[in-house]
């Protein structure tokens, strides 16, 4: 044994049965602090550093899938909307919304062209048409005839307006979008 070991192990020896007693358990103490703060809190930092991680990384699969499947639907989307355009019947915007009309039962009171925002590959037609004097159901039947036409048209900016002579009566204004691949 060394030196310094003997020494205390001389010390220890000297001490009442009362100290000893008193002496160890701040030794048994200063030994279990030192365990818990070095070895025990670090170890237990770790593991809830480790779930919190874990659980973040959980929300962030969760999140991902439920994006890919919302990316899957609207790709699929798309691609129906493209080959839409591509194969849809061709025509001028104004005939095929004056020929929905007439279907409809009610009469365009102007078609007016708008500018269309660029696309590299499609080419938009758009017009304002402004209905005065309808009904709610012939603008519904209109509406809808427009939104299920073999070729692709889309409906945008709807107003509607009661007339204040007539309430039962309505101006709509809307705009309508047609789409040919370039």
């Amino acid at each position: 044994m060394s030196e310094r070991w003997r020494q205390v192990l001389a010390w220890w020896t000297d001490l009442a049965p009362r100290e000893q007693a008193l002496v160890g358990g701040a030794g048994v103490s200063l030994v279990l602090v030192l365990l818990w703060l070095g070895l025990i809190q670090p170890v237990r930092s770790l593991v809830a550093n480790a779930e919190a991680r874990v659980d973040t990384a959980e929300q962030e699969v969760a999140l991902s899938t439920q994006l890919r499947d919302e990316l899957v639907a609207v790709s699929t989307q798309l691609r129906a909307v493209e080959e839409r355009v591509r194969r849809g019947p061709r025509g001028n915007l104004f005939t095929v919304l004056e020929s929905l009309a007439a279907q409809s039962a009610l009469k365009v009171a102007s078609v007016e062209p708008q500018a269309a925002p660029n696309h590299e590959r499609y080419q938009e037609s758009k017009v304002q048409v402004v209905l005065k004097e309808v009904t709610l159901a012939q603008t519904v039947n209109f509406l809808h005839r427009i939104e299920s036409a073999e070729q692709l048209l889309s409906v945008k900016s709807l107003r509607l307006r009661t007339r204040p002579d007539q309430s039962d009566l309505l101006d709509v204004t809307f705009s309508v979008s047609s789409f040919e691949a370039r």
